[in-house]
């Protein structure tokens, strides 16, 4: 017999502990759902998009090697496009190329591309950065990637194009190229553009087919490396490198470089600063620039500021901001990616002598 009641308290007290420690379980389940939630919703959603032939080529090799970032590839060639390696293939326009290609006409290219507009908003719905990834001087691409850049920016994402220009020898495609930059500046938040005599360049005395490929892969890269500093939150710089680059309305560049030894910081950057994959009027008035260097633990954090230092130097009123990416399997060299925003090319002949007539008419008036 229990006079006293101690059983009763017991069971009490038992019963108390139970519940206390339920619901501290309870809450720390929801507190690690919560913080996966939020580490989920603060990290930028990334998709890349190929369009017409170069641009689906690229992408491509992205997908093969494998990107943190969604890959989507956009063509109006059937056939072409049914080869291409992506997460989501759109064919654009089937009323209006039955799937055969716009035959190099930019006019088609943009009817096309409006034509897939549901689809392509679709696969779009949530990114927060987007790449659309062109060869201009053809058709599809050149007509369909204004289009999908104004998708782009009515989602509210940043467009950013990354852009190849054909071979000087080739008259009527860079003249149609330099009308799609045009129209394609006019739209997107940067643009980010490369001369194919200077990518091919790169590639040495390969046979023109194998230069074409390392050409791609260099893009590639460049576009894995960039996308890297957006998507992986460890990224030092990550935010400062954003703006950067989403704040310059206007042409970029970029360009690779790599260093060895004591230097190996320094001298990475003046070597992507010297093969800039275009030719550029005046580095000084760069606007935004950022750094992204690869290499192993043996970097040092003065290095680093020192590779602040050498590009302040040279584009003085460039807001500058570094990224870093360790590589265990490198040591004594780094590999570094430089991009300019804001900078002047000849490509911006037509929109530099308007703005020149524009300056000249208000200054007129003023008087």
């Amino acid at each position: 017999m229990d006079v006293f009641g101690f059983g009763r308290r017991r069971r009490f007290w038992t019963l108390l502990l139970e519940r206390c420690w339920k619901r501290m379980l309870v809450e720390s389940r929801n507190s690690e759902a919560y913080m996966g939630y939020e580490l989920k919703h603060t990290v930028p959603h990334v998709s890349i998009l190929g369009i017409g032939g170069a641009g689906c080529n690229i992408v491509s090799l992205m997908a093969k090697n494998g990107s943190e970032a969604s890959i989507l590839a956009l063509n109006s060639d059937a056939r072409h496009l049914s080869v291409t390696k992506a997460e989501k293939r759109i064919l654009l326009g089937y009323n209006t190329t039955s799937g055969l290609g716009c035959m190099g006409f930019p006019e088609r290219g943009a009817r096309a591309a409006k034509e897939s507009v549901g689809e392509i908003a679709k696969e779009l719905f949530g990114s927060q950065v987007i790449f659309i990834v062109v060869g201009l001087g053809g058709g599809t691409g050149t007509g369909a990637a204004p289009v999908v850049a104004e998708i782009a920016k009515s989602q509210g994402a940043a467009a950013i194009g990354v852009v190849t220009i054909p071979f000087q020898t080739e008259n009527m495609r860079r003249a149609k190229a330099k009308e799609g930059l045009e129209a394609l500046i006019g739209v997107c938040d940067a643009v980010i553009v490369v001369d194919n005599g200077k990518l091919l360049k790169t590639a040495g005395n390969l046979p023109l087919s194998q230069s074409l490929v390392a050409a791609n892969r260099l893009i590639a890269r460049f576009l894995r490396n960039l996308s890297d500093m957006l998507v992986e939150p460890c990224s030092p710089g990550f935010d400062l490198s954003l703006k950067a680059l989403m704040t310059e309305n206007g042409v970029c560049t970029f360009g690779f470089g790599e260093g060895f030894g004591y230097t190996k910081v320094k001298d990475s950057i003046r070597n992507a600063l010297a093969n800039l994959l275009l030719d550029v009027r005046d580095l000084r008035k760069a606007e935004g620039g950022i750094i992204h260097v690869e290499g192993g633990e043996d970097m040092k954090a003065e290095d680093l500021k020192e590779a602040n230092k050498i590009l302040k130097k040279i584009a003085s009123n460039a807001r500058v901001s570094c990224g870093v990416r360790l590589n265990n399997s490198m040591y004594d060299s780094v590999r570094a990616t430089i991009v300019l925003a804001g900078v002047e090319s000849p490509f911006q002949e037509k929109r530099r002598k308007l703005n020149l007539v524009s300056s000249w008419l208000k200054r007129l008036f003023r008087d």
